[in-house]
Formats: structure tokens, sequence, C-alpha cells
């Protein structure tokens, strides 16, 4: 039940990210600015949030391997798939980024 809900979190967070990129002002001036240091900004929050999750993970897996009370099983390996699912998806972000770059280097000018 807890993973539904940690991926129902995730979506939701994507969806939120996803409405504030829309919802930017669009005006010429300001665009070269905040598309430059905005885009940069939120890929590095984004490397350090999937980051912070496999750290959690990882604190979370040591502390059920050495028998802390209060660590339950469940909870180590929905975070360690939920470490693995945000890797994944950043992944393939960087993936499309990769191509969408090659695919613009290869338009004839």
């Amino acid at each position: 039940m807890s993973q539904g809900i940690e991926f129902n979190r995730l979506m939701l967070d994507m969806r939120a990210m996803q409405m504030d990129a829309m919802s930017a002002p669009k005006s010429t001036a300001a665009v070269p600015e905040m598309g430059g240091s905005s885009f940069s900004d939120m890929l590095g929050q984004a490397v350090n949030k999937v980051n912070d999750t496999q750290q959690a993970s990882n604190q979370l897996a040591n502390a059920f391997e050495i028998g802390k009370s209060g660590v339950d099983l469940t909870d180590v390996m929905i975070s360690s798939q939920k470490a693995s699912v945000s890797f994944q998806a950043l992944t393939q972000v960087r993936n499309k980024l990769v191509q969408a770059y090659q695919d613009i280097m290869q338009m004839p000018v």
C-alpha cells in the first residue's frame, strides 16, 4: 500500500513541476535569462533529489542490516525501489536530452 502512495506522490510531484514549467511567463526578454538558469537549476535539483533518495535508501538498508529497531523490511524495499525508479527516470531524461542534442547538431544549417 505504501508503494502505491509513494508512486502517486512521485507522479503528483512530476505533474506539479510540469505545471510550474508551463505557467512560467513567456516574455521574449526574459526567456534567455530564465531559460538558461531555470532549466539548469531544475535539472540540478532533480539530480540532487535522486541522490538524496539513493542516500536515504542506503541509510535505511544499513540500519536494517545492523538490526536497528523500528526499521521494517518493507520500508527498506520500498525505499530501494523508489531510489531505483527515480534513477531510471533520470537516466531516461538524460538519454532524451542527449538524443535531442544529437538531432539538433545533425540538422542542416
